[in-house]
């Protein structure tokens, strides 16, 4: 696993690069970090699913929680989640105002009738 992981790369943002990269802009559940890259993604509850779709494209699969608190690893190659790792580039989570779901004002009232 800690072949795949960049502990210099930045994240790319505080939320899904993809989701506010979209036309109309997404909305995500959680977020997940790209150990090799930094780029952000939401999970595999989100709508989108962006950081696995990420993992398959890039060929970077171990993706970092992004949720403030969490500091665990999940690898897509073997599907298993790790406890810790190295340390990463901060921030290490999107900003603690942040809403999860999120982002503020885009999240639909019936987001839970759309999680995966």
């Amino acid at each position: 696993m800690t072949d795949q992981i960049d502990p210099t790369a930045a994240p790319s943002g505080p939320g899904c690069a993809d989701c506010e990269a979209s036309q109309p802009q997404g909305w995500w559940f959680h977020l997940r970090r790209c150990a090799a890259c930094g780029h952000v993604g939401c999970c595999d509850s989100s709508p989108g699913q962006h950081a696995r779709g990420h993992a398959a494209a890039s060929g970077h699969g171990v993706v970092r929680s992004y949720e403030p608190g969490e500091e665990w690893f999940y690898d897509f190659a073997t599907d298993q989640t790790y406890a810790g790792g190295p340390d990463l580039a901060p921030p290490l989570a999107h900003p603690e105002d942040q809403p999860a779901p999120g982002p503020a004002g885009r999240v639909p009232a019936r987001w839970t009738s759309l999680l995966h």
